[in-house]
């Protein structure tokens, strides 16, 4: 019984002459001695510890078995998933003139119509309620709020179809907050709203300088009033965009929140990313963004604000099995003009389009190269149940397709066993005792 490909091994610093193995598969971690962990690899441990490891998925039955699971996975999550989610933009104006707006190059006061909404409703009452699929939106923009009657006018007919045919709905939104008011909140909860996506860029003065109003005022008292007010009903999740140069100044943010009395237990996820490049330009300037995740100022910026995040006692997510939504058939974007994307990334492609409301879904197999990860290198990659072939936009924007994957080795080399720690560190990861060893229980339980 072998080890599993898709495992990393770590000293534990804790406990000098073991190992921390940490299944990047299943987000299990076990700390061995290095006599048992030797035992492992040789196949000499007892049936209890090996049906432990097991469990664990740290040793496996089947190389080759272990390897065409990962090969057929996203199939198989594909043929078993009972639940429709969409990110559907509202518009693509905004309050706010944030010079690094990833839409800036096609934003603009263009609104979905009542008429674009209405098919919007029949498409999901027809192609996903009506064949028993759960269903959540995640309303988009520009701004959503700028257009909180038409999300009315979509929620209402889903909420009574889903109650109809014993089906769930609910949306989020994914707003800058300056309009996520109490009232606006508690009007929404009926209609389903369970969460909202709120943008902080770091302290005031960052913030105010990133992501002012149109009229050049900051927004960030107006966002922290409202996030205040909104905190106790729904999740709110907390989002920032840094730069290069001013990284370590976001936790300040996080200590103006906890003065304000947002307790971190009481708010979701807290996620800060680097600022990308702008959609659809190929040829901007990109020296104060990201254009690959293992670029050194990123991967010394992660686990650094990661850890910041934690030791305030906020929540942070977790590395754990995940893909591209482009991978997952019942995932889309509903673009305003009723125009459908895999990603909202590729809305600055018009060609990447898969298809429309009124026509349905084509294929995309090809255009969108499904398939890219699916060699040996990758399936080889202990990193690939985290990373499924990267993020296609990064590949898009280099090589202008989608013609290879966007490797995140360089990046989880660089800071996953940082992430792993912090997450013992600040007790993320219950810890429960084994007859030889210290089992730290899976991430996605």
């Amino acid at each position: 019984m072998p080890l599993s490909r898709y495992l990393k091994l770590y000293p534990d610093t804790d406990r000098p002459g073991s190992f921390l193995l940490y299944s990047t598969r299943k987000g299990s971690m076990v700390c061995l001695s290095a006599a048992m962990l030797d035992a492992a690899r040789e196949g000499t441990l007892g049936e209890k510890e090996q049906a432990a490891l097991r469990r664990l998925e740290i040793l496996i039955d089947d190389p080759a078995a272990e390897r065409e699971a990962m090969n057929s996975l996203v199939k198989r999550a594909n043929a078993r998933s009972t639940r429709f989610y969409a990110k559907v933009v509202m518009n693509l104006d905004c309050n706010l003139a944030c010079p690094y707006c990833f839409e800036y190059r096609f934003r603009g006061r263009h609104y979905m119509t009542p008429a674009t909404a209405r098919l919007l409703v029949d498409y999901v009452i027809r192609e996903q309620i009506g064949r028993d699929r759960d269903v959540k939106l995640g309303f988009y923009g520009g701004e959503p709020l700028l257009s909180l009657p038409l999300i009315r006018e979509i929620a209402l007919p889903l909420r009574d179809a889903a109650a109809g045919k014993g089906v769930q709905f609910s949306f989020v939104l994914t707003t800058n907050g300056t309009l996520l008011t109490r009232s606006v909140v508690e009007e929404l909860i009926p209609l389903g709203l369970t969460g909202a996506i709120v943008t902080l860029d770091g302290p005031r003065e960052i913030h105010d300088r990133q992501r002012p109003f149109v009229s050049g005022k900051g927004s960030y008292d107006t966002i922290v009033a409202n996030a205040k007010g909104v905190f106790d009903l729904i999740d709110l999740q907390v989002g920032g965009n840094f730069g290069r140069e001013n990284c370590r100044d976001f936790p300040l943010m996080l200590d103006h929140l906890i003065a304000e009395g947002i307790a971190p237990d009481r708010l979701g996820e807290v996620q800060f990313a680097p600022i990308m490049p702008k959609s659809g330009i190929g040829s901007a300037d990109t020296s104060a963004c990201c254009t690959s995740g293992s670029e050194p100022w990123v991967t010394e910026a992660a686990p650094f604000l990661r850890e910041e995040i934690l030791k305030r006692g906020f929540k942070a997510p977790k590395p754990t099995q995940a893909a591209c939504a482009i991978e997952f058939e019942n995932d889309l974007v509903v673009n305003h003009d009723g125009t459908l994307y895999k990603c909202p990334a590729f809305m600055g492609w018009p060609e990447l389009s898969v298809g429309t409301l009124a026509d349905g879904v084509g294929d995309y197999a090809a255009s969108h190269n499904l398939a890219v990860w699916q060699n040996d290198e990758c399936l080889d990659c202990a990193y690939l149940p985290l990373c499924f072939g990267g993020c296609r936009y990064f590949t898009l924007l280099k090589n202008g397709a989608i013609n290879d994957v966007d490797c995140r080795k360089g990046f989880f080399d660089a800071v996953l066993e940082r992430f792993i720690r912090q997450d013992l560190q600040y007790k993320s990861l219950p810890i429960t005792q084994s007859i030889a060893f210290t089992v730290q229980m899976n991430y996605n339980q």
